[in-house]
């Protein structure tokens, strides 16, 4: 499957965003998906993941500001993202595996980066 992301930009401290995952060649319903940003010197941080079944979860550090979501009809997945803190600037990559169980994800998008101001 081959992943896509738009949406990325700049924001200030307390605005929005929304990221966008377009994919090809498989459907997003069928896999594991997730946001996963890396910043200069950082570890890869999974800040939102959601299972073939909807269901979702989010790192302690994007609680209450960013919401997941698949839009089946239009093949895609999506990142709300509100309340920006400059802690948010990063590169954001779309993600799949066929199962949550999966030692590691083998589709990955080229990323979209998002630059917070305070």
């Amino acid at each position: 499957m081959q992943l896509v992301e738009s949406g990325g930009g700049s924001a200030q401290a307390g605005g929005s965003l929304r990221l966008s995952c377009e994919a090809s060649g498989d459907t997003v319903s069928e896999y594991f998906m997730a946001w996963i940003r890396q910043a200069p010197g950082q570890e890869r941080e999974a800040v939102a993941t959601i299972d073939r079944d909807g269901n979702s979860s989010y790192a302690d550090s994007v609680k209450g500001r960013f919401t997941i979501w698949k839009d089946i009809a239009k093949n895609s997945l999506h990142l709300q993202m509100n309340s920006l803190k400059p802690e948010d600037t990063a590169m954001y990559h779309c993600a799949a595996k066929r199962f949550n169980w999966y030692p590691a994800y083998d589709n990955w998008g080229q990323g979209t980066q998002v630059t917070v101001s305070s």
